[in-house]
């Protein structure tokens, strides 16, 4: 192997070894490690507690189980919203792609807090409510709940889906639609067997970027969950920012690793899936 390739490769790997294989080796060696007055004791008790704990498994579920929802509403509602701005002509796709796309240029905290405004005591809904007769006084419905936590992740990660479906769109060929309306299809019987069986990796990939995106977020729970919206990201946000015990933290941490990766895995496997069944 000659120098310069040897120096393509160490380019291409010291980034990734850098950026993502230390910060990953660093948080193993925390969660299986602790320190005492300079001596470092290496243990699996940490790993074991929080793996074993009844109460952070309970949050894992209940976060799985609001980040799973994510990730089907989210998808359910950026399909129709990719599939619009696909079908637009050409000359106004780059606009109505713009729009699409432009909540994910905007702070993630105004977004929040816009939440906040719609959802809160005085917000838009309350307000309705309140000007309908349906209610006497403020609900606390809306806001502090799972409830909110799941509609803020809703309209937070609506873009980051829609894009990677628009994009998957894009490679399907409008001969294709063409010519399935020559044979008698209607439009909306074109789009079922035809575009979204073609789309169905882009699909998948933006219910898998909802659903991470959903997973690692402890901001919008703190911000709008209130007590009773714990997550699993609050409570390893809480290990390193509150309880300062970076062990249990990172190994709370690991957990969330292992499930980022099995849900990689089964996209990967559920893309496959698609494809093969298309190819038949």
């Amino acid at each position: 192997m000659s120098a310069r390739h040897i120096l393509t490769y160490l380019v291409a790997i010291l980034p990734l070894g850098l950026f993502i294989g230390y910060p990953l080796g660093a948080l193993l060696w925390s969660s299986v490690s602790t320190s005492n007055e300079g001596a470092v004791t290496y243990t699996l008790a940490f790993l074991a507690e929080a793996l074993s704990s009844p109460a952070y498994l309970a949050v894992l579920g209940v976060t799985l189980v609001i980040c799973i929802a994510t990730a089907i509403i989210s998808v359910a509602i950026a399909l129709p919203m990719a599939l619009f701005v696909w079908s637009r002509p050409a000359r106004y796709q780059p606009i109505a792609l713009l729009v699409l796309i432009l909540p994910m240029f905007m702070s993630y905290i105004v977004k929040i807090y816009t939440m906040r405004s719609l959802l809160g005591l005085n917000g838009f809904f309350n307000q309705l409510l309140l000007t309908t007769g349906i209610v006497d006084k403020p609900t606390t419905l809306f806001l502090f709940n799972r409830g909110s936590i799941l509609a803020t992740f809703v309209v937070l990660y609506i873009p980051f889906a829609a894009l990677p479906i628009y994009l998957s769109l894009e490679r399907v060929p409008a001969n294709f639609v063409l010519a399935g309306r020559d044979l008698g299809a209607s439009y909306a019987r074109a789009l079922k067997d035809i575009v979204l069986p073609l789309a169905s990796p882009g699909i998948v990939a933006a219910a898998l970027f909802a659903f991470i995106l959903a997973l690692g977020d402890f901001v919008t729970p703190q911000m709008v969950g209130g007590p009773s919206g714990m997550t699993f990201g609050r409570i390893v946000w809480s290990q390193f920012g509150l309880a300062f015990n970076y062990s249990l933290g990172a190994a709370l941490g690991i957990v969330l690793l292992v499930v980022t990766v099995a849900a990689l895995a089964g996209s990967g496997l559920a893309s496959r899936a698609l494809t093969a069944r298309m190819g038949r």
